[in-house]
C-alpha cells in the first residue's frame, strides 16, 4: 500500500485491547479499538472466545469500516482481544492483520502485539530451519512458534520460555481457550494498562480506551510482568529472567506525540506533560510574536503551554480536516502541496500581517512542514517562528515506530540548526533540549528511551549484511 503523499507524521504500530468475563466482550473490544484508532489506521481485528472456541474477524481499514453491527453480533463470547495496526509500504496486507489466531498442539491461541522484536530475523531463520512454517511475515508470530517449542504443556511456562528468547519492545495481549494474558517487555518500551469494569478485567494500550467503556484504571502492567486473567481475576508473574535491574526504557515519544492527550501513560497525564513541554520550550526559545498557533492536533497542548509561559495569546490559525482518508492520491506534480491543503486549512483573515509562533510536536522529513510554512507565507503571515516540543530526530527507531532511515530525517540530513531553518524558510527555529524534555517527565532520566534523538539504543538490533536490519527499514509491526 502506498504511503500517503502528504503524510510526514511518524507512525505508531498498533493499539491493543482485551477484556474477559463480559457477555458483551466483542462490543466493548470494538469501543476500545475505536478509542485507540490513532495508534493504527490501516487494519484491525477482534478475536472472541465462546466456551473455549475462538473465532475472529479482521480486515483492512478503520475500525468503523471493518466492523458493522451485524459483524459484531456474530462475534459471541465472554473474552475478546482486539488490535489496530499501522504498517509501512509492502507489509499492509490482510494476512499480517492482528490478532493472529493459531491452532497448535497445545490448543488455540491468539496474540496482539505492540512493539518490535530486534532479534526476529535470527529467530525466524532458526525456527524455519528446524521445521516451523509461518503464516505471516510479522515478528509477532515468532512468539507463538517459540511457545510451541517449549517442552511443557503449561501455558505459563510456555510463554515464559518464549519471552526469554525474544529481545526488543513488546506489549502483548493474548488469549488461549480459557485465559486473557497481558505482558510487557523488561524495559517497558510500550504502555499497557490494567482496568476493571464490574466483575470484568480489561487490558489496553492507553487509559482512554478504559474511559470509553467506563472501566476503572487499576494500574500499569509493569515492565517484565505477565498477567494471567482467569475466572479468579489477575495472577501476576514476574520471571527473574525478565526483570531489568538498573533501568527502564519508556518511550518518551509516547508523551510527545503518539498517545492521546486524555490518556495516562507511564503514570502521567499526556496533556499535562505536553503543556509542560510547551512551557519549557517557551523558556528555552523565546520570541516576540502576536500569536501562538498550534499544529493540530498533537501540537495543541504544547502550544497552550508555550502561550502560558510566554504570555503570547493562543490563536487557532490552522484548522485540520479530520475526515481525510488514507488513500488520497493525486499523480499531479503539486500532489504533496494539494495533500497538505486538503488536510489543513488556514484562517487567513486571522493570520494576515501577523508574527506567529507555530508549535508542533516534531519534524520528521520536513517536507510537510515546509509546505505548511509556504502556505502560511502565501496567506500573508509577516513572520513565521517554528517551535518543536522535543529535540531533533536524528536516528531511526528499532522499537515500534516508523521512523525513516537516518538519511531521510531532516535533522540528520542537515548538520546545523540554521540550515534546517533555511530549508524550512522560517524566521527562527527552536527545538526543546533533551534536558528540558526529560525535566518535564515524572521518572528519572534513565527510565526513558531517547534513542531516536541520541542514537543511544538500550537494546541493539541484530545485523544484516553488515548493517542493522531495522536501519534498512523498520517495517510495519516488525515485518521481516
Amino acid at each position: 500500500m502506498a504511503r500517503d503523499i502528504y503524510d510526514d507524521e511518524p507512525k505508531e504500530y498498533c493499539g491493543l485491547f482485551g477484556i474477559t468475563n463480559h457477555r458483551q466482550a466483542a462490543w466493548l473490544a470494538y469501543l476500545g479499538l475505536y478509542a485507540l484508532q490513532h495508534r493504527g489506521q490501516e487494519a484491525c481485528g477482534i478475536a472472541v472466545n465462546y466456551n473455549g472456541a475462538i473465532s475472529i474477524h479482521k480486515g483492512m481499514g478503520l475500525v468503523n469500516d471493518v466492523f458493522s453491527p451485524d459483524t459484531l453480533s456474530k462475534l459471541k463470547g465472554n473474552i475478546a482481544v482486539g488490535h489496530t495496526r499501522y504498517s509501512t509500504t509492502g507489509s499492509s496486507i490482510l494476512k499480517n492483520t492482528q490478532p493472529l489466531l493459531i491452532e497448535y498442539a497445545k490448543g488455540s491461541i491468539c496474540i496482539a502485539h505492540n512493539g518490535n522484536l530486534v532479534n526476529s530475523l535470527t529467530l525466524r531463520q532458526s525456527l524455519e530451519k528446524s521445521g516451523s512454517i509461518f503464516q505471516t511475515t510479522t515478528d509477532s508470530e515468532i512468539i507463538i512458534h517459540l511457545m510451541a517449542r517449549a517442552k511443557t504443556q503449561n501455558l505459563q511456562e510456555s510463554l515464559i520460555y518464549a519471552l526469554k528468547k525474544i529481545k526488543g519492545a513488546y506489549s502483548l495481549v493474548m488469549m488461549d481457550n480459557h485465559t486473557l494474558i497481558g505482558a510487557r517487555d523488561p524495559m517497558g518500551f510500550r504502555p499497557l494498562s490494567l482496568g476493571k469494569i464490574g466483575n470484568s478485567w480489561c487490558l489496553a494500550s492507553e487509559t482512554c480506551a478504559l474511559d470509553l467503556i467506563k472501566a476503572k484504571f487499576v494500574r500499569d502492567i509493569e515492565p517484565g510482568e505477565i498477567v494471567f486473567i482467569g475466572r479468579d481475576g489477575p495472577k501476576s508473574v514476574k520471571p527473574k529472567e525478565l526483570q531489568s535491574k538498573d533501568r527502564f526504557s519508556y518511550c518518551a515519544f509516547e508523551h510527545v506525540y503518539f498517545s492521546r492527550p486524555d490518556s495516562v501513560i507511564f503514570g502521567e497525564n499526556v496533556h499535562s506533560v505536553r503543556r509542560k513541554l510547551g512551557e519549557q520550550l517557551a523558556r528555552e526559545n523565546p520570541v516576540d510574536a502576536d500569536f501562538v498557533v498550534p499544529v493540530p492536533d498533537s501540537g495543541f497542548s504544547a502550544a497552550l503551554g508555550y502561550s502560558k509561559a510566554s504570555g503570547i495569546p493562543l490563536e487557532m490559525g490552522i484548522i485540520r480536516n479530520h475526515y481525510v482518508g488514507r488513500t488520497f492520491i493525486q499523480p499531479a506534480q503539486d500532489a504533496r502541496d494539494l495533500g497538505v491543503r486538503v488536510k489543513f486549512n488556514l484562517l487567513k483573515d486571522i493570520l494576515k500581517g501577523k508574527r506567529i509562533v507555530v508549535v508542533d510536536d516534531s519534524i520528521v522529513r520536513g517536507t510537510t512542514s515546509k509546505i505548511r510554512v509556504r502556505n502560511l507565507r502565501n496567506a500573508g503571515v509577516k513572520e513565521v517562528h517554528l517551535r518543536i516540543s522535543c529535540p531533533p530526530h536524528r536516528f531511526p527507531c528499532f522499537y515500534g515506530i516508523d521512523f525513516h532511515r537516518s538519511s531521510e530525517l531532516i535533522a540528520n540530513k542537515y548538520d546545523s540548526l540554521d540550515k534546517i531553518r533555511q530549508y524550512m524558510d522560517v524566521d527562527s527555529l527552536g527545538y526543546l533540549s533533551m534536558e528540558g524534555m526529560l525535566g518535564c517527565l515524572k521518572h528519572p532520566h534513565n527510565y526513558y528511551c531517547t534513542a531516536c534523538w541520541t542514537g543511544k539504543y538500550p537494546v541493539m538490533a541484530e545485523k544484516k549484511h553488515g548493517k542493522f536490519s531495522l536501519e534498512v527499514r523498520c517495517c510495519g509491526q516488525g515485518d521481516i
